[in-house]
């Protein structure tokens, strides 16, 4: 696959269609540089994206990851194979959301029980330092591992859901 190549190609579709990369950042819910970046190859659109921009550049898929045109169509079976990856990669990211609930769940309820360990001044003191403490503990991890996701992948998702629903 030659990056470049595809970039180049990209950059060759957007400006047939009078865009600028601002105007086709905004039409897929990415940012310019995210454009920038794919029409100097130096990163792909993800499989969503790339089936968006053939209904919108009315390209083959296979046009776009070759970066050049084509005579032939694709045949309706590979276009139906690359439509159940990109709903697979889809459900993909619902399962990491929900995960990321999960453990958004637990750090609320660990911290919770630790405000009221630490507040209801309990009688057997050493007892309920240790589970507080552990408490506390688990649900700094759960936020940090929550925050960490969720600031990489939940704008991707939302972008994602919101691409979806525009194809449907």
């Amino acid at each position: 696959m030659d990056l470049k190549k595809i970039g180049n190609f990209f950059k060759e579709l957007r400006k047939e269609k009078n865009l600028t990369q601002q105007e086709l950042a905004e039409k897929f819910n990415v940012s310019n540089r995210t454009v920038s970046r794919w029409e100097t190859g130096s990163n792909m659109p993800d499989l969503d994206i790339i089936i968006e921009m053939s209904y919108f550049y009315e390209v083959d898929i296979s046009e776009l990851l070759d970066g050049e045109r084509k005579n032939e169509k694709m045949d309706k079976k590979t276009e139906e194979t690359v439509l159940k990856v990109a709903d697979y990669t889809a459900e993909d990211k619902e399962k990491l959301l929900k995960a990321l609930h999960i453990y958004s769940l637990i750090g609320f309820i660990s911290m919770a029980i630790f405000a009221v360990l630490e507040f209801s001044g309990a009688t057997a003191k050493e007892l309920w330092d240790s589970v507080a403490s552990f408490a506390l503990g688990l649900a700094t991890s759960m936020f940090a591992v929550g925050l960490l996701f969720t600031s990489t992948y939940i704008f991707k998702v939302r972008a994602f859901k919101k691409r979806l629903t525009n194809r449907r």
